[in-house]
C-alpha cells in the first residue's frame, strides 16, 4: 500500500469512530527517540523517515511536523504526496496544537494513542485543546486499527553489560535510586525509559537499532522490584541472577495490571515526560504522583572515573580505526568510483575491528558536497552522491563499544575547496574551540553556553538550526539526557552541567544545495578549581581524531584557537601512534602537525 492508501483507510477509521483528527506522534511506550519497527506509525502513514516529527490527519488534510535539522529531508520524502510539511518554528513547540485550535470547530474531537504519548504531553494537549473547546480521546489506537501487518515485539535476548566494565553492581544502583526515591518523598518508583532501565539493571539488549536497549519497564519497590520484559528475553540463568538481586520478572503486559493494585498509601515517583499516559491512566485511586525527573537519569550522566577511563581507553581504538579510514579515503577519493554508501561500509568494518565493538551508535552520515547540508542525512541504494576530488565531504559516525559510545563529525576536503567553504569550514571550528576551552561556574547549564559555540558563527552573519551538544551514554544511547547545549527554550531552564557529564560539542553551517560544514568532539566535564568565587568547572575534550587543517583559513584563527588546536593534534598523535603501523604513524603526524 501506498502512504495514500494507508491514510484513506486512516480517514475511514476516524468517520468511523467519530474522531475528527488525529495526532500521530514519534514515539513508543518508552518515549525512545529511535523506535522498534512495530511503533514507526508516522514512518508508515506519511513515508517522512526522520526521527522527530509529529503527524496530524483530518478528513482533508495531513501534515508532518518536524524541524530544521529534517527540513529538506522531509521535502525529498513527502514530494508527489499528499502529506504537507509544516515547519517547526522553535525547538520543543508543539505547534501541531495551534493549528488545530485554529483549523478545528469547538465539540470536534481529536484522538491520539495513549501508549504513545508522555503524561506531559498528555496534559498539556488536555489543557490546550480544551481551552479552544476541543474534545481529546486517549482510548483509540486507530494506527492499530488500519496496520494489518504490523510488526511484532523485538525477541532478541537480554544480556549482562559486561562486569569489567561497569562501576557498580545492580545491587548499588538499585540502592541508590531507593535512596533517591525515599529523599523525594516517595515509596516506590516507575520507570519506563529504556536507557534508565539498563542502567539501574546493568543489562543490555538490542530491540532499537544503534542503542544496546530492550523493552520493558521497572518497578522498584523498598525491598524488591519487578522488571516487565516480554517473555523468552531473559535467559534462565540471567533470571537468577536478577532474582538475587530482588528483582522479579514479569510480563511485558502486566505492568498496567500491577499499576491498577497499587494500595492507596503508595507514593510512586515518576517522571511526567519518560512515562506514557497509558501506565499513569491504569494507576490505582489514591495513590499519589511524586513527579520528578527520574534520579538515574542524572546518576548515568555523571560517568565515575572508572567509567571516564573505560571511555579515554575506547576513545584510542575508535580515533585508530578513524585514521585508518581517512588513509584510505585519501587513497581512494580519486578513484571515480567511490560514493557514500562506501563511506559507510568502510568505517563499520574498521570499527569492528577494534577490541569489544558491539555495533555503531547511529546511522552514519556521510554527505558530500549539497548531501551534507542535511544534518540527518542518510545515503541509500536509491539515493546516494559519488564522491568527486573537490569540495567538502561531511562523516558524522559514531560505535557503541563494551566500554563507552562514541559520536564524531570531521568535515573533509577531499579535493580543492573554495572561498566560501573554507570560510564557513573556519567559523565552525572557532566556535567549536571556543566551547571546548570555555570555563564556568558551577550550576552553569548548556543553554548558557550555547552561545559561545554560535558567537564566531553569529558574527559572520549565519546560524545553525540544531543544538550545539546532546549527552552521550556509557555503552547506552548516543543521545543521552538530562544536559544539552542548546538555546534557551522558554520555562526551560536547562540541567546545569556537572563533573562526569559527557556532551557532544557539535556547531555547524549548512547551505542547502551547496555544502555543510560541522565538526564534532565528545567532551567531559571536569573540576576546574575554585576560589572565592566559588568553583569552576571545563570541558576535557575525549575525542582522538585529526581535524583536517586543509581547509583552514588561518589568518582568521586567533593566537589561542590556533594554539588549542595545535595542542589537541599534539594529544592525538600521542595516544594514536602507538595504535598504528608505521606507514599510518607517519601520516598521522603530518596531519597533526602544527600549524
Amino acid at each position: 500500500m501506498s502512504p495514500s492508501e494507508r491514510l484513506n483507510d486512516l480517514r475511514a477509521a476516524l468517520r468511523q469512530h467519530g474522531v475528527d483528527a488525529v495526532v500521530v506522534p514519534s514515539a513508543d511506550p518508552h518515549l525512545s527517540e529511535y523506535l522498534p519497527e512495530r511503533w514507526k506509525g508516522r514512518s508508515w502513514l506519511s513515508g517522512f523517515t526522520g526521527s522527530v516529527g509529529t503527524l496530524v490527519v483530518t478528513a482533508d488534510f495531513a501534515g508532518v511536523w518536524t524541524d530544521s535539522r529534517y527540513f529538506e529531508q522531509a521535502e525529498q520524502e513527502l514530494a508527489g504526496s499528499d502529506v504537507q510539511l509544516m515547519r517547526l518554528k522553535l525547538a520543543h513547540a508543539p505547534e501541531h496544537l495551534d493549528w488545530l485550535c485554529a483549523r478545528l470547530e469547538p465539540g470536534q474531537v481529536v484522538a491520539v494513542a495513549a501508549d504513545v504519548q508522555a503524561l506531559a504531553m498528555q496534559e498539556l494537549m488536555q489543557n490546550r485543546l480544551g481551552a479552544c473547546g476541543l474534545a481529546l480521546r486517549t482510548d483509540l489506537d486507530l494506527v492499530a486499527k488500519i496496520w494489518d501487518e504490523r510488526p511484532s515485539l523485538p525477541t532478541a535476548a537480554v544480556r549482562e553489560h559486561r562486569s569489567d566494565k561497569v562501576s557498580s553492581t545492580r545491587r548499588e544502583r538499585l540502592a541508590r535510586v531507593r535512596e533517591a526515591v525515599a529523599a523525594a518523598g516517595a515509596s516506590h518508583h516507575l520507570v519506563s525509559s529504556l536507557d534508565d532501565v539498563a542502567w539501574i539493571t546493568n543489562l543490555r539488549g538490542s530491540d532499537i537499532p544503534y542503542n544496546p536497549v530492550f523493552l520493558a519497564h521497572l518497578f522498584i519497590g523498598p525491598e524488591h522490584a519487578i522488571l516487565f520484559v516480554p517473555p523468552g528475553k531473559i535467559p534462565a540463568e540471567l533470571g537468577r541472577a536478577l532474582g538475587a538481586d530482588g528483582i522479579v520478572l514479569a510480563d511485558y503486559g502486566a505492568a498496567t495490571a500491577a499499576l491498577s493494585a497499587l494500595p492507596e498509601d503508595t507514593r510512586l515517583l515518576l517522571d511526567p515526560r519518560r512515562v506514557v499516559h497509558a501506565l499513569t491512566d491504569s494507576i490505582a485511586e489514591g495513590v499519589a504522583l511524586v513527579r520528578q525527573v527520574n534520579p538515574s537519569q542524572r546518576f548515568k550522566a555523571c560517568k565515575t572515573a572508572g567509567e571516564l577511563a573505560q571511555i579515554r581507553q575506547t576513545m584510542r581504538h575508535d580515533g585508530a580505526a578513524l585514521v585508518r579510514f581517512l588513509i584510505w579515503l585519501e587513497h581512494n577519493v580519486g578513484s571515480g568510483g567511490l560514493t557514500e554508501l562506501d563511506i559507510a561500509a568502510q568505517l563499520r568494518q574498521l570499527r569492528a575491528a577494534q577490541p569489544d565493538f558491539v555495533g555503531e551508535s547511529f546511522a552514519t552520515i556521510a554527505g558530500y558536497m549539497a548531501n551534507g547540508a542535511l544534518p540527518h542525512y542518510r545515503a541509500s541504494a536509491g539515493r546516494h552522491a559519488r564522491i568527486e576530488p573537490a569540495g567538502l565531504l561531511l562523516v558524522d559516525s559514531g560505535g557503541q563499544y563494551e566500554g563507552g559510545t562514541t559520536d564524531i563529525t570531521r568535515t573533509i576536503a577531499v579535493g580543492p575547496t573554495s572561498e566560501e567553504q573554507r570560510r564557513d569550514y573556519t567559523l565552525v571550528l572557532k566556535g567549536m574551540i571556543a566551547l571546548s576551552r570555555a570555563r564556568f561556574p558551577r550550576g552553569t547549564s548548556g543553554q548558557q553556553l550555547d552561545a559561545l559555540a554560535r558567537a564566531p558563527i553569529w558574527a559572520a552573519g549565519i546560524d545553525y538550526g540544531h543544538g550545539t551538544g546532546h549527552g552521550v551514554g556509557y555503552f547506552l544511547n548516543v543521545h543521552e539526557g538530562p544536559q544539552s547545549i542548546r538555546p534557551p527554550a522558554a520555562g526551560d531552564s536547562g540541567e546545569p552541567l556537572a563533573v562526569g557529564m559527557v556532551t557532544s560539542n557539535e556547531p555547524g553551517i549548512y547551505r542547502p544545495g551547496r555544502h555543510g560544514v560541522r565538526i564534532e568532539n565528545l567532551i567531559a566535564t571536569v573540576s576546574a578549581g575554585g576560589g572565592e568565587f566559588g568553583e569552576f568547572l571545563a570541558f576535557d575534550t575525549l575525542t582522538l581524531c585529526p581535524i583536517d587543517t586543509r581547509p583552514v583559513e588561518r589568518d582568521m584563527l586567533e593566537a589561542g584557537e590556533r594554539d588549542w588546536l595545535d595542542w589537541y593534534h599534539a594529544q592525538v598523535e600521542a595516544e594514536l601512534s602507538p595504535l598504528l603501523d608505521e606507514s599510518a604513524q607517519h601520516w598521522l603526524a603530518a596531519a597533526c602537525a602544527a600549524l
